[in-house]
């Protein structure tokens, strides 16, 4: 018997791409029995965002690092571990470290850098629940001018008033807890940061994979945006007010995190051996 499709009403839906066919097969946030199986949960996103950052070939040496706030001690997050590469971290080896950088369970030590600006950041915004950096190519280079991707796409316009360039501490390595805290305040109610002369940040208060696929996002439209640039023309601009209208209906969080589900299947079929 064919059964007519039902319409959940406009504001009930987290965004334009909910289905209004019942019985499609459609993503879900999932809900847990307990905190255990929420941490396992959380641990094995932060294990699939490294291992996306590796296909995207965000590594470079030992830089980059991705947090993701345990559920039951907020006051501490889990992270990629110290001179592993993003397409070996998994779930045994990812490290439990405080708002200090003590490491508080696992083997590996602390990214130093990592745990300055992570840590303060985490420490002073507790609804910020994950954040990511890489040092990456296009990203690191756009960030070198000092100044805020422009609205030249769909793409882009996802960052449109969502993002900020931070200025403090400018191509120093964050290795003094100061620096983290001159960097900290700048995450009030955004999404991303350009962080002049060192690269981009992405910070999340729903998931580590809406956090991860922002970060892969906003190094792909420093990629477009510079390519742009090159051509030696001067782009069309979205308006703002379309500029607007699409950063509400495809830069939420939500609609990052509804992204990454297709990466993370994708990992989980081809590279298994993450989830040990």
């Amino acid at each position: 018997m064919h059964t007519a499709p039902t319409t959940a009403p406009a504001h009930s839906k987290p965004s334009i791409y909910e289905p209004t066919q019942a019985g499609v097969i459609f993503p879900t946030k999932p809900t847990f029995k307990n905190v255990e199986s929420e941490r396992l949960h959380l641990k094995q996103r932060l294990v699939a965002a490294c291992r996306a950052f590796a296909l995207e070939k965000f590594d470079y040496g030992f830089a980059g690092h991705l947090t993701i706030r345990d559920p039951e001690h907020p006051e501490l997050y889990w992270t990629n571990p110290m001179c592993v590469h993003f397409a070996q971290v998994k779930v045994s080896n990812l490290i439990l470290a405080d708002h200090k950088g003590r490491v508080v369970e696992g083997r590996h030590a602390i990214n130093r850098a990592g745990f300055v600006l992570h840590g303060a950041v985490h420490e002073a915004h507790p609804d910020i629940v994950a954040m990511c950096h890489a040092h990456t190519v296009y990203g690191t280079a756009f960030a070198a001018l000092g100044r805020p991707l422009e609205p030249i796409s769909q793409d882009a316009a996802a960052f449109f008033e969502d993002h900020v360039v931070i200025k403090d501490e400018a191509g120093q390595v964050a290795v003094e807890e100061k620096a983290g805290l001159a960097v900290c305040d700048w995450f009030t109610g955004v999404k991303a940061a350009i962080h002049q002369n060192h690269g981009l940040l992405t910070a999340s208060r729903h998931s580590i994979e809406a956090a991860a696929f922002w970060f892969i996002a906003l190094e792909r439209c420093c990629k477009q945006q510079m390519l742009v640039e090159a051509s030696g023309h001067k782009p069309v601009l979205v308006p703002p007010d379309k500029a607007r209208y699409s950063r509400e209906h495809v830069g939420s969080e939500y609609i990052g995190w509804l992204h990454f589900q297709s990466i993370y299947d994708h990992l989980v079929a081809t590279q298994p051996d993450m989830l040990t």
